[in-house]
């Protein structure tokens, strides 16, 4: 074995482990001898093999994406496109983008650079496409002379036919290269000889895209391609720094077409254009924007050019829902807080500034509302009253019949009333959660047992925040009915003439009995199985018909009616947790509320 050898391979093996320097023993370095030896026998059986030991890896300095691809081998180049895959050590987005927050209102127009259209290619040639140096032509002749050939344009545009010469092509269009080809051919051949002329392949260009946007460089593609294409591949326009509005084509240092994307968005337009070879692609900066951030079918960050910076043409742009009535702005105006809330044609005539931000508003006075019809019941659901109706007019409208209506038992389902019964049960919860994970301990026992206890009453919070209230309003007493200003969208709710007394909560077989009069609050629990060994049975909660909510104890003397709800609350350990007092007006709270109990 050659010494020297080894001693630059130990080296290099120091080199690699740069930072991380010790001493070796004569043991280690023997070690790492036989390895290295080991190593140049498989590499010698590898070559043997067919197999190139020159393979590059990747990088052992460099830290490689799973999606990273690995070189070549020496002398060889990869044929296969690489599909996005990132060399080691090669720059990534991530790496060279400075990093931004989300926004909430993208630009309009960013859903052109959604998915993967730029794959989506046609085969055929376009027929308007304009013929460049290198297009390859399929030329038949026959009858008084045969002649058949593939012809190339050349680099002053010509293809060249025996005896008839060259032929100018360039920039003719695809749907007339037989026409063109054919007429020279029978100013020579005037008799007895046919042709057929046929583009067969458009040479693809090379151009450069640059500006604002993800990926500036170099791009291939066909000259019929469109722009969007070539942004497309370059990764988009930059939300924050490029112009939707403002982009130009230049060739030979002079722009020689401008696209605005917005008119191809809003109505379908691009200019009719094609590219040659070195073109480049320039994506101009931003221009002043405004952004419209609520009741618009565009919610979007608008670009404006400076005479289109007025209401009317953001009104264009964002189309507002049909029901607006009032515009809100606010911005600077001369390095001074501006803001105005003006009408929707009033609008129309002012004038943007950049940085300006709109809200279109439903702000309509209420007139007319619905209120709803639930529960026993003749006729339509639904009624349409004035504002400042009240519930006397509209259960005049409402046929009943006395057999099967309570109609004594009236009540309403409101929905500010169960927002307000939420919110109250939210806040009782929140401070229970607070006071379990901010109670004091004095022990290390002590601190095991408030684990537990947490944790059982975190389980009862997330139950208890699932409960939603009923809004319930009680507006009857007897023959007698409140007659109460009405509000939009409540629901009047005429029970039903029952029979039953439901009784549910803490008992072992929840059931609805049939009414007796004779029966006690101690003999409906008894007929659903009794207690469960959770009851609370001092605290059993008796809901009437019309809404009414009345505790009693299993020893009282509750007047109890058809239609009643009999709901037993479970009991409370004190001697196990803390905040008996909390969670036990919570459950509370929970009943009355939406008319369950929750253990």
């Amino acid at each position: 074995m050659n010494v020297n050898k080894y001693l630059g391979t130990l080296s290099l093996t120091c080199m690699l482990f740069a930072g991380q320097v010790f001493a070796q023993s004569a043991e280690q370095i023997q070690q790492i001898q036989q390895q290295l030896s080991r190593q140049s026998n498989s590499s010698n059986a590898a070559s043997a093999s067919g197999i190139n030991p020159m393979q590059l890896g990747m990088s052992p300095t460099l830290q490689a994406s799973s999606g990273s691809a690995t070189r070549a081998s020496n002398g060889q180049y990869s044929s296969n496109p690489r599909n996005g895959l990132v060399l080691p050590g090669e720059p990534t987005l991530e790496m060279v983008y400075p990093l931004q927050e989300k926004m909430a209102n993208p630009p309009f127009a960013a859903n052109l650079f959604i998915g993967g259209f730029e794959s989506e290619r046609v085969s055929s040639v376009n027929e308007n496409y304009l013929v460049a140096p290198g297009d390859q032509i399929s030329v038949w002749m026959w009858g008084a002379i045969s002649f058949s050939d593939v012809v190339t344009v050349d680099s002053q545009g010509n293809i060249f036919i025996p005896n008839i010469g060259p032929i100018q092509l360039m920039n003719v269009p695809a749907s007339q290269v037989n026409q063109v080809v054919t007429s020279r051919i029978k100013s020579v051949y005037t008799n007895d000889v046919n042709t057929y002329v046929n583009l067969l392949t458009a040479t693809p260009i090379s151009l450069y895209v640059s500006g604002p946007v993800l990926r500036p460089g170099q791009y291939a593609g066909q000259a019929t391609d469109s722009v969007l294409y070539f942004l497309k591949r370059a990764g988009g326009i930059d939300f924050l720094r490029g112009s939707f509005r403002n982009i130009e084509v230049i060739r030979n240092g002079e722009v020689v077409v401008s696209v605005d994307l917005y008119d191809f968005v809003t109505q379908g337009t691009l200019p009719s254009f094609s590219f040659q070879d070195k073109d480049v692609i320039l994506v101009k900066p931003i221009g002043p924007t405004v952004t419209v951030s609520e009741g618009a079918r565009n919610s979007f960050t608008f670009e404006l050019k400076g005479e289109d910076m007025h209401g009317q043409t953001l009104i264009k742009f964002a189309k507002p829902g049909d029901f607006v009535s009032h515009v809100s702005v606010s911005g600077l105006r001369g390095q001074q807080h501006f803001a105005t809330y003006s009408k929707l044609q009033d609008f129309n005539a002012l004038v943007l500034q950049p940085g300006d931000h709109i809200e279109f508003k439903n702000d309509h006075e209420v007139q007319i509302y619905p209120i709803n019809i639930a529960g026993s019941f003749k006729g339509e659901s639904r009624y349409m009253v004035e504002k400042g109706a009240r519930l006397h007019q509209v259960l005049s409208n409402v046929e009943v019949d006395p057999a099967l209506s309570d109609f004594k038992s009236i009540y309403l389902l409101r929905e500010s009333v169960a927002e307000q019964q939420q919110q109250i049960i939210n806040q009782a919860l929140d401070r229970l959660e607070r006071s379990i994970y901010t109670a004091p301990v004095s022990s290390t026992g002590e601190g095991a047992i408030r684990v537990q206890e947490a944790q059982l009453i975190s389980d009862f919070i997330a139950r208890a925040r699932q409960i939603k209230s009923l809004g319930k309003v009680i507006v009857s007493d007897g023959p007698n009915v409140a007659d109460i200003l009405l509000e939009a969208n409540d629901t009047i709710v005429i029970p039903a003439v029952t029979d039953l007394v439901h009784i549910g909560g803490e008992v072992l077989m929840p059931q609805s009995v049939v009414f007796n009069r004779d029966a006690n609050l101690e003999d409906y629990i008894a007929w659903a199985g009794g207690f469960s060994e959770r009851a609370n049975d001092s605290r059993i909660l008796i809901i009437r018909a019309n809404g009414m909510v009345d505790f009693y104890d299993i020893d009282d003397s509750a007047d109890l009616a058809a239609g009643d709800q009999v709901v037993v609350l479970p009991r409370i350990d004190a001697k196990t947790l803390q905040a008996v007092k909390d969670i036990t007006q919570i459950i509370y709270q929970i009943a009355v509320a939406a008319n369950v109990a929750l253990n």
